[in-house]
């Protein structure tokens, strides 16, 4: 729970201070970048913390580095350049070059960075002395974690209900829904990443899943007539940022290409990324096209 909220403030924070006039790198970039760097050292040090507490750890993989890193908003990011979403002064073969460039960027950034994170931990490792756990936290403290892990995430519903309005589409919103979609993605992985071997069925189930949902959310917000009211819009964005950020994932993902390796982790990324555009294509384009939604966002 409390992962899940700051993995989705740490994101929204830093693409807020990667947004500005003038940027060379595209927002969301940093927040993929951290994540998987936090996730290839998080995964050397998999058995050492496990051997503390286990739950930690999934804290730290699934919970923050996979709510920080979001699939669904790079790829709705790539279809936001193959479609010229900002109306730039540019002909068709660069809107093509655009959307491949944001593709292989945010693969580069994300396997540089988990490659990176990992061999700088396993240096660590070797050149500090050996810590040795021999058990795990008290029960009390146990129960402690767990109660102030409940009392952190029932905080978003005062926040969402109490602090200002025009905090609820920047942040409080997506507070409510990041447990709920990091919680959905762990599950589909518990279930589903072990049913076929060689191919992480959970982890793709789960970012196809939010990136639909990403674009349906969009079509709902963006719609040209009959506009959303200020509060229903907050919620929206707050699916979009909280629930679908925290479902998909591409930290866990590069996480994945790594440990597949060879032709298997080229079959997943291409199957991935191929499948989520032609979904978007299939739910944005037929909207886009007709009029009905608008390409930026209306519902301010």
């Amino acid at each position: 729970m409390p992962a899940s909220i700051f993995g989705v403030l740490a994101r929204l924070g830093l693409t807020a201070l990667a947004t500005y006039d003038g940027r060379s790198i595209f927002p969301l970039a940093y927040a993929q970048a951290i994540g998987c760097l936090v996730m290839g050292a998080a995964l050397r040090l998999k058995q050492p913390i496990g051997n503390f507490y286990s739950p930690l750890y999934t804290a730290l993989t699934t919970g923050f580095c996979g709510s920080l890193t979001t699939f669904s908003s790079w790829q709705f990011d790539v279809w936001d350049a193959w479609t010229n979403a900002g109306d730039a002064a540019r002909g068709g073969l660069r809107n093509a070059l655009d959307g491949i460039g944001l593709t292989v960027y945010t693969f580069s950034i994300g396997i540089a960075a988990f490659q990176f994170g990992h061999y700088t931990m396993s240096l660590l490792l070797v050149s500090l002395p050996s810590v040795r756990v021999n058990q795990p936290p008290p029960r009390a403290v146990r129960y402690g974690m767990a109660v102030l892990a409940v009392l952190t995430y029932a905080g978003a519903f005062p926040a969402y209900f109490l602090m200002s309005p025009q905090f609820r589409q920047q942040v409080t919103a997506a507070l409510l829904f990041s447990f709920p979609g990091a919680l959905t993605r762990y599950l589909l992985a518990v279930l589903l990443n072990l049913r076929i071997k060689a191919f992480p069925l959970g982890t793709f189930t789960a970012n196809i899943l939010g990136t639909g949902l990403l674009g349906l959310f969009h079509v709902l917000q963006n719609k040209t007539v009959n506009p959303l009211s200020p509060n229903a819009c907050g919620l929206v964005e707050g699916l979009i940022d909280g629930y679908c950020g925290c479902l998909t994932t591409v930290s866990t993902f590069v996480a994945e290409l790594h440990e597949l390796g060879g032709w298997r982790s080229y079959r997943y990324a291409f199957l991935s990324w191929g499948v989520s555009q032609v979904l978007l294509l299939v739910i944005l384009g037929p909207a886009q096209w007709a009029g009905h939604v608008q390409k930026q966002r209306v519902c301010d």
